[in-house]
C-alpha cells in the first residue's frame, strides 16, 4: 500500500492493489456541522505549538532533515528494544521521522516513508500527554486497538516517549518503536524504559550542555 501526502506512507517489498489510509474527515449531516467547529477550534492552538516548535528547532540550530546521527539512534533503541521499527519523530505540518530505522528492502516487511498525518499512530497521544505510552498489546485496549497504523501495517506493539525541551516545556515530538508482535506484559516497564533513555538521548543531541 502507498502512503500519499494525505495519509501515512507506507509501501510494501510486493505490489498488492493500492490502498489509501481512511481519514478522519468531516462527515454530512448535522454531525458534519459540529466536526467543523471542532476542527476550526483546534487549529489556533495546532497552529501556535506548530510555531512554538519551529521557532525552538531554529534556535536550537537542529535542521528538520532526515540525519544520520538521529536515524543511528533510531537503529540502537530498535536494537536495545528488539523491535523492527524505530523512531524519531518531529511533529512539524506531518509527522515527520528525521531518525527512522525498519527492515531492510529484502525482508518482506513493510518499508515505510519519513513523513506520516497527525491523525494515525500512537505518538500523537504522547505528545498530548507529554508521558510516556507503553502499548506491549494495542489490541488489550480498544481505545488504541483501532488506530489505522494497525490495519495498515499490522502492528501489535508500540513504546513512545515525548521529546521535550526542558527550558520552554515545548513538546518537539517523540521517540518510538513499533513491531507487528506483541510483547509480554511483564516486559513493558523495560522496554519503556529504553524507550524514556533514548528519548532522553535524542535531547542531549538537540541540547548539548554548555562547553560541549
Amino acid at each position: 500500500m502507498s502512503y500519499q501526502p494525505n495519509a501515512p506512507r507506507l509501501v510494501p517489498q510486493t505490489a498488492p492493489p493500492t490502498q489509501s489510509l481512511p481519514h478522519r474527515g468531516v462527515r454530512g449531516g448535522a454531525h458534519g456541522l459540529s466536526a467543523i467547529g471542532d476542527a476550526a477550534a483546534t487549529q489556533v492552538p495546532h497552529a501556535t505549538a506548530l510555531a512554538q516548535r519551529y521557532e525552538l528547532l531554529q534556535r536550537l540550530g537542529v535542521s528538520t532533515a532526515a540525519s544520520q546521527d538521529f536515524d543511528d539512534m533510531a537503529r540502537d533503541m530498535a536494537e536495545q528494544t528488539g523491535f523492527l521499527y524505530g523512531f524519531v519523530n518531529l511533529f512539524l505540518e506531518e509527522q515527520t521521522f528525521v531518525g527512522l530505522h525498519q527492515p531492510p528492502p529484502d525482508s518482506g516487511y513493510v518499508i515505510v516513508g519519513r513523513t506520516m498525518s497527525h491523525d494515525h499512530g500512537w505518538c500523537p497521544e504522547v505528545v498530548a500527554r507529554k508521558r510516556a505510552l507503553p502499548l506491549h498489546d494495542v489490541h488489550a485496549s480498544p481505545r488504541f486497538s483501532g488506530n489505522h497504523v494497525v490495519d495498515a501495517v499490522g502492528i501489535r506493539s508500540y513504546f513512545g516517549a515525548p521529546l521535550i525541551h526542558h527550558d520552554s516545556g515545548t513538546v518537539l515530538g517523540t521517540v518510538c518503536v513499533i513491531d507487528p508482535e506483541k510483547r509480554p506484559l511483564h516486559e513493558a516497564r523495560r522496554l519503556r524504559d529504553i524507550v524514556i533513555s533514548a528519548g532522553a538521548q535524542v535531547m542531549d543531541r538537540i541540547t548539548p550542555a554548555p562547553g560541549r
